[in-house]
């Protein structure tokens, strides 16, 4: 894991019924509910796994215990105080950020976890808007809090400045650094001690604050506590009647239940967002932080989802992701949000339009798992035999179910004057999958393994959505497109050890766009006689460009364009258009933020749709091959922390780099580089990076935007294209 950030989703059951709380973690993400207890769970381990060790449970890949981070997100069931967890460890490098996406889908309550000598980093923001898109519940923690240089109080301020969020201070440490030796529950008054001796953690004590033994710490935990109150009653109207109505004269008096039930109101009302500490190396300050979770975070019944009405109690689960497993073949998990799940059982694909049957079901526990006979709502469910369902495919227990979730859906929508597509939108919402940034050619040892090549790479794209392959049309070639050069190095790491191919990859290549700066016209005509039919088309466009930001063109017809001709001919020249825009004039990259309005179109009778798709897009790439035309390159936001003695050889290499400097910050004994750096010039960098710094200094890459290229390097580009220099 490379982020400082986590998150889980937490899931409250009990017994009798199934009630489940979701939590996630940016690393993680959990599953709670009340423990059912004739199904066994739990490994016995020899000494306690760790990551520095290279032996945690959630990285069983080769590739990230090598490496010593997470790559792909891993699943894991766990019992805490009579609640099951469903644990969910996700990466945190941003070219696996995908991973994140689709877990924080089918969360319902987060854990963000941060490095308190570092407070709030570049990656730790775009999980947090990532959480914010989804609304997602959060608490936060604050780990690392023995590591030198660890500050709470500088953590706290980079929450409140960089998250714009109000923390909710329910612990305070006891020591920082080496000095750090357990937690205030700042809520009830009790400090927590654990045995310096103690390497797993369990062995802890629990007092509360006494006048005669800790007079300090006993006063600077009753000012927080007075403090968390007034906060708490400022966010909330239901606790501040209580305590202007019997605790306004002593908040000493104020039960601890009353305090913890308002903060549960307000972290669901994501107003604010409790903070707790403790140092994860030896599980100092877990347990509180487990308890928390239980406590604070939403169960599955207090998050509404409006699609559950269409369903009633009827299955509908959502599918997140897919492994390839070499015995037991795809293994889909499924996030189940109403129904329940049983082997044997035949499922409705909605996105897919089949059916399929789950022969095996199975609790997840990283690479092992627990064959289980039945789950419900709220749960994670790991399902054996769909060998059709992708990420992000909605399921039902049957199609007449999904037809008629459909039609209460259409009624409510028209009730709302809403459009029915609308409907469709919520039953289906699936993952957003980002656009890929990087791409190289791949090639097989020898012809006869290109099959083999086709399967593996089918199976990869299956499970990381955001790996895309495609046939180059010049040169026949495999291309795949990533999310960056990890990513690509990861794909072809995994297609060597997992499907025993040594395959070659060609040099790394930037995606870049193009663009036009003017308006112009074209016309075109298409006359073809095939067999015994005539097909003849006229059209005539314009293209111009447009200010706001569009990945697809926005298609425009003038009025004299007919209603009846459109209805007939209205998809097939919207094929033509984004056909002509996935390739543009100057690098055949993708044309984006244009417009194109159709002002005449002349069918003649009997002319097959194909014809005029193909006439439109013949006659779109005319304009903008007319056009005065833009290559648009990738612009990635940078954040480098380094100590100050590298800092000005950081910034000599990134002005060679065509770095923009934004903003230099203090952390610590660090300093924070913040700019914008292009992606064609950032390739390679944490080599060159580790060598000015001695290895010390590390760095954040995220795509920010996509800008104009200046006319000098347009041109080195295309020269270089064209292999004229």
């Amino acid at each position: 894991m490379l982020s400082n950030l986590r998150i889980f989703a937490v899931s409250h059951q009990t017994i009798p019924s199934v009630h489940v709380n979701n939590i996630c973690c940016y690393k993680v993400r959990a599953s709670l509910k009340r423990l059912k207890p004739h199904v066994p769970l739990g490994r016995n381990y020899s000494s306690l796994p760790d990551v520095d060790d290279g032996d945690t449970v959630t990285d069983f890949m080769a590739q990230e215990r090598e490496r010593g981070i997470t790559i792909q997100s891993a699943a894991v069931t766990f019992d805490w105080k009579g609640y099951r967890v469903n644990l969910i460890d996700t990466p945190g490098h941003v070219d696996f950020t995908l991973e994140v996406e689709r877990c924080l889908r089918v969360l319902d309550g987060a854990v963000a976890i941060f490095d308190a000598s570092a407070g709030v980093e570049a990656q730790t923001l775009t999980v947090w808007r990532q959480a914010d898109k989804h609304n997602i519940p959060r608490i936060c923690f604050l780990n690392k809090m023995d590591k030198t240089g660890a500050s709470f109080k500088y953590a706290v301020e980079s929450i409140r400045e960089k998250l714009k969020a109000k923390p909710l201070l329910l612990q305070l440490p006891i020591g920082e650094a080496k000095t750090f030796k357990g937690v205030v529950d700042v809520v009830t008054k009790e400090k927590l001690l654990w045995n310096s001796d103690s390497n797993d953690g369990k062995d802890f004590e629990r007092k509360p604050l006494l006048e005669m033994s800790d007079p300090e710490l006993l006063k600077e935990t009753t000012e927080a506590r007075n403090a968390l109150i007034e906060q708490v009653a400022d966010l909330d109207d239901e606790f501040a009647d209580l305590v202007l109505e019997e605790f306004s004269e002593n908040f000493d008096l104020l039960p601890a239940e009353k305090l913890q039930t308002a903060i549960h109101r307000v972290t669901l009302a994501q107003t604010a967002v409790p903070v707790l500490c403790g140092s994860a190396l030896k599980n100092k300050g877990i347990q509180p932080l487990l308890d928390a979770v239980t406590m604070y975070l939403p169960s599955p019944e207090e998050h509404n989802y409006e699609f559950l009405q269409w369903y009633k109690d009827d299955l509908c689960a959502l599918a997140f992701k897919v492994l390839h497993d070499k015995q037991r073949g795809p293994l889909v998990f499924m996030r189940i949000y109403s129904g329940t799940i049983k082997p044997q059982l035949a499922i409705h694909n909605v996105n897919g339009n089949c059916t399929e049957r789950i022969s095996r079901l199975l609790l997840p526990f990283a690479d092992q798992h627990v064959e289980i006979p039945l789950l419900t709502a709220g749960n994670i469910a790991l399902t054996v035999g769909l060998k059709h369902t992708a990420t992000g495919d909605t399921i039902v227990s049957s199609k007449s179910s999904a037809l008629a979730a459909a039609r209460r859906a259409e009624r409510e929508g028209e009730k709302k004057h809403k459009h029915n597509n609308e409907a469709e939108r919520v039953l289906l919402a699936g993952v957003e999958i980002p656009e890929p940034v990087f791409f190289c050619t791949i090639e097989p040892p020898s012809v006869s393994k290109q099959p083999d090549l086709e399967h593996a790479l089918k199976c990869l794209q299956r499970e990381d959505p955001s790996l895309k392959v495609r046939l180059d049309p010049d040169s026949g070639q495999t291309v795949l497109c990533g999310m960056g050069e990890l990513h690509i190095e990861i794909i072809h790491d995994r297609i060597k050890r997992e499907y025993g191919l040594e395959t070659y990859l060609g040099p790394l290549q930037v995606a870049y766009r193009e663009t036009i700066l003017n308006s112009v016209r074209a016309t075109d005509t298409l006359d073809r006689t095939l067999g015994d039919k005539r097909h003849l088309v006229t059209v005539e466009v314009e293209a111009r460009p447009i200010e706001t930001s569009s990945v697809t063109p926005v298609i425009e017809y003038a009025e004299s364009i007919s209603e009846g001709l459109l209805k007939v001919s209205q998809e097939a020249i919207k094929s033509g258009i984004h056909s002509a825009c996935l390739q543009g004039p100057l690098l055949g990259s993708p044309v984006q933020d244009v417009a194109i309005t159709l002002h005449s179109l002349t069918i003649h009778p009997g002319t097959s749709t194909t014809m005029i798709s193909a006439c439109v897009s013949r006659c779109v790439q005319k304009a903008l091959k007319k056009a005065d035309k833009q290559v648009l390159e990738p612009l990635m936001s940078l954040e480098v922390t380094v100590a100050r003695d590298y800092l000005s050889p950081v910034l000599a290499d990134l002005a060679q780099r065509r770095g923009n400097i934004q903003e230099i910050q203090t952390r610590q004994d660090n300093k924070v580089v913040i700019g914008f750096v292009p992606l064609a010039d950032i390739m390679g960098y944490s080599t060159v990076l580790r060598t000015l710094t001695s290895g010390s200094a590390t760095f954040a890459l995220e795509l920010s935007t996509y800008q104009a290229m200046n006319s000098q390097d347009q041109n080195t580009l295309l020269n270089r294209r064209s292999g004229l220099t």
